[in-house]
């Protein structure tokens, strides 16, 4: 067998040591002429670094969501620095397959999202000036500089219909909660709802009332107050404004996406988003904040129903179970000022089967509503709070939640269950 190749190290202590101990001419010669082939070897070998290209893409795309403001300016200025970076190895990976593929990728989504080939890149260089009143750049500078670079953790709460709380900890519940309760209470945020009896003599309630504080946070804003009630949803805050913060970079502003009836509240300086709508007669809100700041509050701020749920004397539901009162016959006609359809479970179901196919913890929040309220709003609210999720919550597969009993089926087997709601519904909503 022959013997192996030198290396490329080889190569060059060979080269060093020959500097030192020159050969006679007709050696220097051969000598020469075969480290020119081993050094044309090793840059053959030179590697495709297709595959740190990619990871720095990642790495500068994970935290983005595209239902954030700014999305579409973070995404192509890393669009172009991948792209930037696959040229600077076109020559290595000319005959790699991943490299082109990437290419032909990077093409594709340029133009779907508009993107320009010229403008500003994203950087992964450590020294890289950083905006104060953007959390995910400010977030990112302080990891570099501790040697560590991991995506931020995001959470999510909302709150709709009958109502119906869906925690930070992905908690679904059904609460009676009348009156004021704060949602979030935290160094940063503030969030406080209003909840009324919705038919009298039950103690089922729905929102009429959010009020969102935005604390103060260095140059980046003053306090500015969010107000909402019932057929009054503004597209500013309290004190007639649209924005905190710099005119320029507006690290907080509020965006309305369907005039009265749902607006956008982008808070750069703290990576939060707020959605808040009006279904109906009636409002709900949803909310993704990073970890970090969610739990950054005092003990004395220990009631937030994002944080911790509902006392366990305000639940109706029973361990995320919901149970299904029978065609409305619970709430008396006579005390309601309003008329209101009369749902069977069939008509209920199949009403709230229109918008929501899959059979979960939304589809029987909607179920339950109409066979207590009658209000066919309450379909929508469903519909819009599941939409809300799948804007926000970070995690797709947690979007869903299903009832514990693990049983979608509302046909035969739930008659048991109706039974038991019957029974629930009379002791519970009536008290």
């Amino acid at each position: 067998m022959g013997r192996a190749a030198p290396s490329c190290a080889a190569a060059g202590a060979e080269q060093r040591l020959r500097r030192l101990h020159p050969p006679p001419p007709p050696l220097f010669l051969l000598f020469n002429v075969g480290l020119l082939l081993r050094t044309g070897d090793c840059q053959l070998q030179t590697p495709c670094r297709i595959q740190k290209c990619t990871t720095d893409f990642v790495s500068l795309t994970s935290h983005l969501n595209s239902a954030l403001d700014g999305f579409d300016l973070e995404f192509c200025k890393a669009l172009r620095a991948y792209s930037a970076c696959t040229y600077r190895n076109s020559k290595v990976c000319r005959g790699n397959l991943v490299y082109h593929s990437a290419v032909l990728g990077i093409s594709d989504l340029m133009s779907q999202r508009n993107c320009s080939k010229d403008g500003p890149t994203s950087s992964t260089n450590p020294e890289v000036t950083h905006d104060p009143c953007n959390y995910s750049g400010r977030r990112g500078a302080r990891e570099l500089r501790g040697g560590e670079q991991t995506p931020p953790t995001y959470l999510f709460c909302g709150l709709f219909g009958d109502p119906h709380l869906r925690t930070f900890k992905d908690h679904f519940q059904t609460c009676k909660v009348e009156g004021a309760w704060p949602l979030i209470d935290n160094n940063y945020l503030s969030v406080q709802v209003t909840n009324v009896p919705l038919v009298p003599g039950s103690s089922a309630t729905a929102t009429n009332k959010i009020t969102i504080i935005f604390k103060s946070y260095q140059d980046c804003t003053e306090q500015k107050v969010y107000q909402a009630v019932t057929d009054d949803l503004p597209a500013a805050f309290v004190d007639g404004t649209t924005s905190g913060g710099d005119s320029d970079t507006k690290s907080l502003r509020i965006v309305e996406r369907v005039s009265g009836r749902y607006v956008e509240m982008h808070a750069r300086y703290i990576g939060t988003t707020v959605f808040v709508r009006q279904v109906g007669r009636y409002l709900t809100l949803a909310i993704r904040m990073p970890e970090e700041l969610a739990m950054a509050y005092e003990e004395s701020q220990d009631l937030q129903l994002c944080v911790n749920g509902c006392p366990s004397s305000e639940r109706i539901d029973d361990s995320g179970h919901l149970p299904l009162p029978v065609m409305g016959q619970l709430l008396p006609h006579a005390a309601s000022t309003q008329p209101r359809a009369v749902y069977t479970l069939e008509s209920a179901t199949t009403k709230c089967h229109e918008k929501m196919l899959v059979k979960d913890i939304y589809f029987y929040s909607c179920v339950f509503d109409l066979l207590t309220t009658g209000d066919a709003n309450f379909t929508a609210a469903a519909h819009s709070a599941l939409q809300d999720v799948e804007a926000l919550h970070p995690r797709k597969e947690r979007w869903h939640i299903f009832p514990n009993s693990g049983n979608g089926d509302m046909g035969k087997n739930s008659k048991l269950t109706v039974s038991l709601g019957l029974v629930c519904l009379i002791l519970v909503a009536f008290l």
